[in-house]
């Protein structure tokens, strides 16, 4: 059985995938800078209803599975998470200044992906089954 969220006036259940690529692909992640940017994504999201479910890096990009509420302002997020994640990760790690000589850490565009419940299929057939006895 699916654990739904609430508030007073409806029930949801919000689950995203974003994965956020580091400008001109360059290879700077590993654990301790991952963990580095997990920290911060966490500190951030309690401000927009955002629950981090699950997080993992490769050298050049971050994926993030993530719940959220109707009203969280998701691309104000992202937008405030890269801003503050990239002034703060070019400060404490200034090996990633070697490879990204500009001011910007993530590229400017972003993946974001609804996840989670049915198949579309499933869906619709449920929808067009409506009224029907």
């Amino acid at each position: 059985m699916l654990e739904l969220d609430t508030n007073t006036h409806s029930v949801f259940l919000l689950y995203y995938h974003l994965v956020l690529v580091v400008k001109y692909r360059r290879k700077v992640f590993d654990s301790i800078i991952s963990n580095r940017a997990k920290v911060i994504f966490e500190y951030i999201m309690p401000k927009y209803k955002i629950t981090l479910m699950e997080w993992n890096h490769d050298i050049d990009h971050v994926h993030i599975l993530f719940r959220s509420h109707p009203k969280s302002e998701i691309s104000k997020f992202i937008n405030v998470y890269k801003s503050a994640s990239s002034r703060l990760l070019k400060k404490e790690f200034p090996q990633i200044r070697l490879k990204l000589w500009k001011e910007y850490f993530w590229s400017q565009s972003f993946c974001l992906l609804t996840a989670g419940g049915a198949p579309l299929s499933i869906i619709k057939q449920y929808i067009e089954s409506q009224g029907n006895e």
